[in-house]
């Protein structure tokens, strides 16, 4: 067979594989959905994806005017990363097989981490529960807020992950390290071998209900300029959200809406860009299935700047308002309506974005390339523990001696959920 793998290039995709499936981290912690070819491409690559129902009970025997029709949110999902590494061996570097060793070991590296990043990305921009701490990182309370902020507003307490930047990550670790008491001082004694892993390998593990991972990178936020912007909470402004399944378009088309953002109008965005965290005056977040007030703040994310006035923002502001059944479902604020109301933006200083998320909200998309295996280019397959597939193609060119090889992976990632995953900064 022309171009066929040698047995020494199978172990070596074989070696290649193990070393991707070991080094997909953040994937192993996110939620997998396994598409049909066909049917992606049929839809230009995009599916839509349920979000979870909200119920509502009502008290008595009679529920007679309590029959109501439940409205299915979903969200698109999009095979939307198409990564490759691609190189070439001529006829005498192949003479030194580690050559091709080291390269495919740098090929798996990158895609991983592309993968990784692309999660850490829709994480980072997306997370819409938001928890500031004034110092930097390095006490169990910093984390026991990211636990609050989730158990207040009803995400389910398992499944919780926390990946941190390097610098906040050690910090805890240094906090447990030195945990252990001593004569004379007061400390937080860690039973086993928590504290002597913290100070020999910086290892922190659990801590609040979170599984913690350290990030060799992590996405940075700005400080905030300018002044803050205002914008109104009254009925009449419109500035409130009325969840819908679809709607039509003027054509009479019927197509599903994505009910993760909203277009809010506010003073001015000149000092709104994209990723901002923000709080709202009057604006109190409550619980999603009981929907009793917090206490506490709702948290957005500014996702997008539309012109000076308008901006798109996650999550939507669900406040029953407009008082239909929609909004008393999925209501997730309680408005205390007024004019001029301030927006606070949390970001008070540039610090790394440290992602929090529950592992239904984050989910990723294998996709699958269709590379014939007739047409004098070798091919070799084969899927990690998630299903992401990693492709490997051989091409001998005769004219010049060299030999190409390509790996390729296509997958996509979408947070389905915002209200379930948020961002964690220190030092403000």
């Amino acid at each position: 067979m022309s171009n066929a793998f040698s047995k020494e290039e199978r172990v070596a995709f074989e070696d290649i594989l193990e070393g991707f499936n070991d080094a997909l981290v953040l994937s192993r912690n996110v939620s997998v959905y396994n598409t049909d070819g066909s049917m992606m491409e049929r839809t230009n690559n995009v599916i839509y994806r349920p979000q979870p129902y909200i119920a509502q009970s009502y008290d008595g025997m009679d529920q007679t005017g309590n029959f109501t029709a439940y409205t299915q949110l979903s969200v698109p999902a999009t095979l939307g990363f198409q990564k490759s590494v691609p190189f070439i061996l001529d006829a005498l570097e192949l003479r030194d097989a580690l050559q091709e060793g080291r390269l495919g070991e740098a090929a798996k590296q990158k895609l991983a981490s592309d993968i990784n990043i692309a999660i850490m990305n829709v994480a980072a921009a997306q997370g819409s529960l938001v928890v500031t701490v004034n110092t930097a990182a390095g006490d169990y309370d910093d984390i026991a807020l990211c636990d609050s902020i989730m158990n207040e507003q009803g995400v389910q307490a398992f499944d919780r992950y926390l990946a941190l930047s390097s610098r906040d990550y050690n910090g805890i670790a240094g906090n447990i390290a030195g945990g252990t008491a001593q004569s004379g001082t007061a400390s937080r004694g860690f039973a086993g071998s928590k504290s002597n892993n913290a100070f020999e390998r910086s290892f922190v593990g659990m801590v609040a209900g979170f599984d913690t991972y350290k990030l060799d990178y992590a996405n940075r936020i700005a400080a905030r300029t300018g002044a803050n912007p205002t914008m109104s909470t009254l009925a009449a402004a419109g500035n409130f959200y009325v969840p819908q399944a679809t709607q039509t378009a003027i054509t009479g088309e019927t197509q599903n809406v994505d009910n993760r953002f909203q277009t809010i109008t506010v003073s001015s965005t000149t000092d709104l860009p994209a990723g901002t965290p923000i709080q709202i005056e009057g604006v109190e977040a409550v619980h999603h299935i009981t929907k009793q007030g917090t206490g506490f703040a709702k948290t957005f994310r500014v996702v997008s700047v539309t012109n000076a006035t308008t901006c798109v923002i996650t999550p939507p502001i669900i406040s029953a308002q407009g008082g239909t059944d929609a909004e008393l479902q999925y209501q997730n604020c309680i408005v205390t309506a007024a004019s001029g109301r301030t927006i606070t933006r949390l970001n008070v200083n540039a610090a790394p974005i440290n992602c929090f998320w529950q592992k239904d909200a984050l989910e990723i998309l294998p996709g699958r390339y269709a590379v014939p295996s007739d047409a004098g280019v070798a091919v070799m397959r084969a899927s990690t523990d998630q299903g992401i597939e990693l492709v490997m193609q051989k091409q001998y060119d005769v004219n010049t001696m060299k030999t190409k090889y390509r790996l390729d992976t296509l997958f996509g990632v979408v947070n389905k959920q915002p209200e379930m995953s948020g961002i964690l900064l220190f030092g403000q």
